[in-house]
């Protein structure tokens, strides 16, 4: 299988437990990604948007998980901004099932919060567009 790279956008503050589950996911024997990295957790200078540019720019989409401070957080913002910039797909992940989910600012509200099971996450992965 040709497993696709995935650079995972977070909240880092509020939701590093579920980028622990996605990378879970990866690990996985039937899994069709795998991590080509996170979120990189240094102060928001220069290098640090080079480096997420990097990262972004060398995986095949990004993975926006959403969880109830999405909208607040500057990384994912930033994140998502230049996955839009680089043209690489992305799709937006419910993180918490019981909660409500918000999304980053610089997704377009017409972006679809996927709710986030393992046959959903499978087809998104193989059609990010759609996502």
């Amino acid at each position: 299988m040709n497993k696709k790279s995935v650079f995972i956008s977070f909240d880092y503050d509020h939701d590093n437990d579920l980028r622990g589950n996605l990378v879970a996911q990866a690990n996985r024997a039937d899994s069709p990604f795998s991590i080509a990295d996170w979120s990189v957790q240094e102060p928001f200078d220069e290098d640090w948007r080079q480096k997420v540019h990097d990262l972004i720019g060398r995986a095949h989409l990004t993975i926006v998980i959403c969880g109830e401070h999405t909208h607040d957080a500057k990384g994912v913002e930033a994140e998502v901004t230049m996955a839009q910039q680089l043209g690489k797909p992305y799709f937006l992940l419910k993180g918490r099932r019981k909660k409500t989910c918000t999304r980053p600012k610089s997704a377009p509200k017409r972006k679809r919060i996927h709710p986030w099971r393992w046959p959903t996450l499978k087809e998104l992965i193989a059609n990010p567009e759609e996502g």
